[in-house]
């Protein structure tokens, strides 16, 4: 799985790789509709902008969530949840058949494309999910927008959900940002109220495996407090050491939940998912 993410990583890159990509997706896309295959519930392949395309691949990222959500979080049907960075919707969709309709989703992410699919597709089906655009700049994903992520403050009240998700967005940012979200995520979090994030975490285990060249990702590039992949477009892809990640968890008032679960990202076999799986908890 690690080879295949790295693979993918390196072939997407280029314009031309993108361009061909975009233009196998449109096929795909208008292939189904032409048999009749499409899933209402499934965003068209070219619409996959945050993850790998394909409607399988959407199904299966879906179900494995649900099961971290559930297994690692505590997620019961009957609780309140934020999606901090809800994207095209593939960690979501499951919770629409999970959660109970006196649950409320809250999700919010940059880039508006997704935002619109959700809203136009799941809002009217499931009036508990609700969906909305953060005006937050972020060089890789949303170059145009206008808000700083360091300064952003989350549009919910105080102590308003039980439960967080924070799926492949730290991934993107630098530390002045991780640190704001994190007090934001603890802000808006109930007493007992979990967090379920993914990370690149940097420890020996990771060290080794991008020295051997078993990553997926070679996080070559220090900066103040973070490494990343490319030095062009730093946002594509960003690591952190593993010992500042759980000291701003309690710099924050979040207790670690569980042991860090180490994804396959650094060739780890039998790994929870591709990236470092984050739980905290707001004390009561």
């Amino acid at each position: 799985m690690a080879a295949f993410h790295s693979l993918l990583a390196r072939a997407g890159r280029s314009p031309a790789s993108q361009w061909a990509i975009d233009q196998a997706c449109r096929l795909r896309d208008a292939s189904g509709r032409a048999l009749g295959r499409e899933d209402p519930m499934v965003p068209p392949t070219r619409l996959m902008f945050d993850g790998p395309r394909g409607v399988r691949a959407y199904r299966r990222n879906g179900a494995e969530f649900l099961r971290h959500f559930r297994v690692l979080g505590g997620l019961d049907p009957n609780e309140d949840v934020l999606d901090v960075g809800c994207g095209i919707g593939r960690k979501m969709m499951p919770l629409t058949g999970y959660l109970s309709p006196v649950a409320r989703y809250e999700g919010f992410d940059i880039n508006p494309v997704g935002v619109e699919w959700c809203a136009r597709t799941v809002t009217p089906r499931h009036p508990n999910f609700r969906f909305q655009v953060a005006d937050v700049h972020n060089a890789h994903y949303n170059p145009s927008g206008t808000r700083r992520a360091s300064d952003y403050a989350f549009p919910f009240e105080d102590e308003s959900f039980d439960f967080a998700f924070v799926g492949s967005v730290f991934t993107h940012m630098v530390p002045e940002e991780v640190d704001n979200y994190l007090g934001e995520v603890a802000r808006v979090l109930r007493p007992g109220g979990r967090m379920l994030a993914t990370f690149f975490l940097l420890n020996a285990d990771a060290e080794a495996a991008m020295r051997s060249g078993r990553a997926a990702y070679d996080f070559r590039f220090a900066r103040d407090g973070h490494r990343v992949v490319d030095a062009d477009d730093p946002e594509y892809a960003v690591a952190y050491p593993e010992a500042d990640v759980l000291a701003a968890l309690s710099r924050h008032g979040l207790a670690l939940r569980a042991p860090v679960h180490h994804g396959s990202w650094t060739g780890l076999a039998g790994g929870e998912s591709f990236q470092d799986i984050v739980v905290a908890t707001k004390p009561r």
